[in-house]
């Protein structure tokens, strides 16, 4: 059992905790700290989990294993010098960090202590975009021309002016940092690397942040993805892969729900055929990521985003950002 402490007990540390402890026989929660004890006291209580009053009284603890990050973005690089300086694996919220250099200078502190390094990337582990993965790895689609993701939720409604959510120092971008930055990462893992990104940026409807983000990228391979985000509008998460052969996608507003549509072998351009669909409800993300890292921690598998993949989604996300503020398509470092 890897013994874990999670650094920052806003909503998604809760969430992260809520996925595993006690339902976990692979890692456990054994120790916590954040920015505002108060706010964390009772749910520490009820989940067994001493609350220490500073990072450093858990890098020290020799019974602490592991430290999960969600903290301020500008934070991560720091954050995870210091884990990695004492020993402990780390797994890191998206974006891992702002910038590339940020991310090359966090990753080559965790190199040189040896520690496992894990992103929470947690849509990479649902079975169906292992679905699209395998059909995109093993040719099946045949030729890809483009793809498409889409994701949204309303938390940019209700996004209070005291939280470090609404600074855009630390959120740039409008929606990249909260959603855009699972497209990144999933067109990376489908399509490989970047070459150029040009993106918009807009407010909408969010009182306190730009909430709506579109960015188009252009891969190495010469696949075009486009992406929407935004913080103003119901749940959902989607993406597409279009190939010769057919689309394989993801139905909204979950990932539960592969299909994939053939081209039609007779009836002309704009005929249909019957889709092959398959079912993958009731799979807990949250919980899948951190046993993944616990297996890499334990040597049994290596966490799948692998640091490459990691520095080169920060180098799109900060040519992303820096499109959203001159208008004009930015190529990637």
């Amino acid at each position: 059992m890897i013994r874990a402490a999670i650094v920052g007990l806003g909503w998604w540390g809760k969430t992260i905790v809520e996925s595993v402890q006690g339902k976990s026989d692979k890692i456990t929660f054994v120790a916590a700290n954040t920015r505002t004890r108060a706010k964390a006291e009772e749910f520490c209580r009820d989940k067994k989990i001493p609350l220490r009053d500073s990072l450093d009284e858990i890098l020290k603890d020799r019974n602490v294993d592991a430290v999960v990050y969600t903290t301020p973005h500008s934070l991560h690089e720091e954050h995870v010098r210091r884990a990695a300086q004492a020993g402990k694996h780390v797994c890191m919220e998206k974006p891992f960090t702002l910038t590339a250099a940020s991310a090359r200078a966090a990753i080559e502190a965790v190199k040189k202590a040896g520690v496992v390094l894990a992103v929470d990337f947690q849509r990479r582990f649902h079975p169906s975009v292992g679905e699209i993965r395998k059909r995109v790895r093993n040719g099946s689609l045949g030729p890809i021309s483009f793809c498409v993701g889409e994701v949204s939720t309303p938390s940019g409604l209700a996004l209070p002016k005291e939280s470090w959510r609404v600074n855009p120092e630390e959120t740039p971008a409008g929606a990249m940092t909260g959603l855009g930055v699972h497209l990144v990462d999933a067109f990376i893992d489908l399509c490989g690397e970047v070459t150029e990104v040009y993106c918009i940026n807009a407010r909408r409807a969010a009182p306190l942040v730009d909430d709506t983000t579109v960015f188009t990228m252009k891969h190495k391979n010469g696949v075009i993805s486009t992406n929407y985000c935004t913080l103003a509008s119901a749940a959902s998460y989607c993406i597409a892969i279009f190939g010769k052969n057919g689309i394989a996608e993801t139905a909204r507003p979950s990932l539960d729900t592969f299909r994939f549509m053939p081209v039609a072998a007779q009836g002309g351009p704009h005929a249909t055929a019957q889709p092959e669909v398959i079912e993958n409800k009731g799979v807990n993300l949250v919980k899948a990521v951190m046993e993944a890292f616990a297996a890499a921690v334990r040597g049994e598998a290596p966490y799948p985003v692998t640091h490459d993949q990691i520095i080169h989604g920060v180098a799109v996300f900060e040519a992303i950002v820096k499109s959203a503020k001159t208008g004009q398509p930015v190529k990637v470092g």
